[in-house]
């Protein structure tokens, strides 16, 4: 009896290991805990770098390619940014490129008759020129937007689409189609649908493929973010929330789309390099001036080259996109130390930063396009 009461534990020792379980339970816990928090936080900042890399893939793509196709003609008129184009503390900018992004086309217009003030039009083709293309005819031709440019008049070029069963002459060889009137809602670089010539310009002018795509960020959710549409949530794809980066471009029969292609953006800026005193160095980057860079309809025809000329010498744009978590961090409490990560918005181009703490990881991309076809024409050379 007595070596089994000396094997028993005493009171004091049960009390010694209660407290060393709760201690061993209560770090366990703690990490656990610490552990959910930073994997929560790790998740919504991993979708917070796919979305700013998403948007980053996109503009980049777009404002790399902007005149894909296009002749020397139109140089200047397929590239135009706007400094502050959204509403909000970040004021981001945008940019509207303009490009033959879909496939590479080439038609040439024998004869050419309406379209005054933008109305319906025919456009008469030489024989077999839709037979002789890569594409089926009339399908591919039907419900598309087209650039026509003039090879008769510099600076004469339109933006007009083909509605359904508008291409005539399909295997006959007796090829001409039907401009439908209107306008587009979104307007190409330069801020004009048709820059009404007269009709004998349009002989011999080439048809090619244009598509707009304009890049803005939507910094408040509110209808007034972005004043160039007039917006409502749930329709074309607007969706009526902040922080959302949109694509905005016409598809068929011209109807203006709302695409967005990443969330969580809290900033959008753009800058840009040339050779703007044509002595045949880069100026280094600058912000869009918007009183004298952009082309305006009340612009002279002085006014309008000179602007012209100074937009087709831009040779690069940096971009920068930046975002914001959806929640603030919960694994950070207090006052975040400064330089180690970034929980307020920085300062880009000259959008300025704050300086409150909010507790919001930033994560930013920054990088530069050369403007690689420089109003080449990249799908037509040997064809003029």
């Amino acid at each position: 009896m007595k070596n089994a009461m000396k094997k028993a534990f005493s009171l004091i020792e049960l009390l010694i290991g209660s407290a060393i379980m709760l201690v061993v339970l209560a770090v366990t816990l703690s990490i656990y805990a610490r552990s959910n928090k930073t994997s929560v936080d790790q998740h919504q900042f991993a979708d917070l770098q796919n979305n700013v890399r998403a948007g980053m893939y996109f503009i980049a793509k777009d404002v790399r390619s902007a005149g894909a196709g296009f002749l020397q003609e139109i140089a200047g008129y397929f590239l135009e940014g706007t400094d502050t184009a959204s509403s909000g503390d970040a004021e981001a900018d945008c940019i509207r490129v303009m490009g033959n992004y879909d496939d590479p086309l080439l038609l040439r217009i024998e004869d050419y008759s309406g379209g005054a003030g933008g109305g319906s039009a025919t456009a008469f083709l030489y024989d077999y020129s839709l037979e002789n293309s890569a594409y089926d005819c009339p399908d591919f031709f039907e419900d598309r937007v087209y650039l026509i440019i003039s090879t008769r008049c510099p600076g004469c070029y339109a933006v007009r689409y083909i509605a359904d069963n508008q291409v005539f002459g399909c295997g006959t060889g007796a090829n001409h189609v039907n401009f439908s009137p209107g306008r587009s809602d979104l307007n190409p670089p330069g801020g004009l649908i048709d820059t009404g010539c007269a009709v004998e310009c349009w002989i011999d002018a080439i048809i090619t493929l244009g598509q707009i795509k304009l890049y803005w960020l939507d910094t408040t959710g509110n209808l007034s973010s972005f004043k160039e549409f007039s917006l409502t949530p749930g329709q074309d794809g607007y969706v009526g929330q902040p922080g959302i980066l949109y694509i905005s471009t016409t598809f068929q029969q011209g109807t203006l789309t709302h695409i967005p292609i990443a969330r969580n953006i809290e900033n959008l800026q753009f800058q840009y390099n040339g050779d703007m005193d044509n002595d045949n160095i880069l100026d280094g980057f600058q912000d869009w001036d918007n009183d004298n860079w952009t082309i305006q309809d009340t612009d002279n025809e002085a006014d309008r080259d000179a602007k012209r000329d100074r937009i087709a010498r831009i040779r690069q744009v940096k971009i920068w996109v930046q975002g914001r978590t959806e929640r603030p961090y919960v694994s950070v409490s207090g006052t975040p130390p400064a330089g180690v990560n970034i929980y307020q918005r920085p300062t880009l181009a000259n959008s300025d930063g704050s300086s409150t703490v909010d507790r919001h990881r930033r994560f930013v991309l920054e990088t530069t396009s050369n403007i690689r076809n420089l109003s080449l024409s990249l799908y037509n050379i040997g064809t003029r």
